[in-house]
């Protein structure tokens, strides 16, 4: 196959960054529910509460990139704060996998490392994976909080969720990519919250009530 000529390849950049800022401008309506996010997630971790987050193939990728910013550090220098990436504990992922299938491979996890009042972020640029389907149902029998990031809503995850961000493209790359970017957005809205985060209650908003039924997992599932 013959490379793409240098008019190919600009012609690919420039229909992907039309993309990308497409769904880039609804994306700043999110700014108050990622303010207030970080503000929660300030209060759960200096609480003592921890952040689980999972995704799979690329938004595992986006995945683990948050909770090295959280245990590490985003801009300054400050506290370690607790952030686990489900997929990145190998070992007990593939045994889970092997002994009780890959749906389960997150919620077992869930039930293992989460506590009430603790936070599972999920990512999906699909929204019908179904063991982060999974996940959300062991975090809701868990007492945890569960918000999304995902593609387009409604979708099965947003269904499934306390909350969630949803990026408004049909192209997989272009969510991932704003994934990160309000990730990013999160993780600095939670380090600009922790010196008052304990100081005064944080409000949250309530998008799928705890009770509501969850709705029945198909065969097979996306990313």
């Amino acid at each position: 196959m013959a490379a793409p000529t240098p008019a190919a390849g600009a012609a690919m950049l420039e229909e992907h960054l039309t993309r990308l800022a497409a769904a880039m401008l609804p994306l700043r309506e999110a700014e108050p529910v990622l303010a207030r996010w970080g503000a929660e997630l300030a209060r759960c971790l200096l609480s003592g509460g921890r952040l689980l987050v999972a995704g799979n193939g690329g938004s595992a990728a986006e995945a683990q990139h948050l909770t090295a910013e959280l245990v590490g550090k985003l801009r300054h220098d400050r506290q370690p704060l607790s952030a686990i990436a489900l997929h990145a504990e190998t070992s007990a992922l593939t045994a889970i996998a092997n002994d009780y299938g890959y749906d389960e491979a997150f919620a077992r996890q869930v039930r293992a490392h989460g506590r009430p009042g603790d936070l599972l972020l999920l990512m999906s640029t699909s929204g019908t994976s179904t063991n982060l389907l999974a996940a959300a149902r062991a975090a809701h029998e868990g007492g945890l909080r569960c918000w999304a990031f995902t593609g387009p809503a409604p979708n099965p995850l947003t269904d499934c969720c306390h909350e969630h961000l949803a990026i408004d493209s049909p192209d997989g790359q272009v969510v991932q990519e704003l994934h990160l970017v309000a990730s990013h957005v999160l993780c600095e809205y939670a380090e600009r919250a922790l010196p008052t985060a304990l100081a005064e209650p944080v409000r949250t908003g309530v998008e799928v009530p705890l009770e509501r039924p969850q709705p029945q997992v198909a065969p097979g599932g996306g990313v």
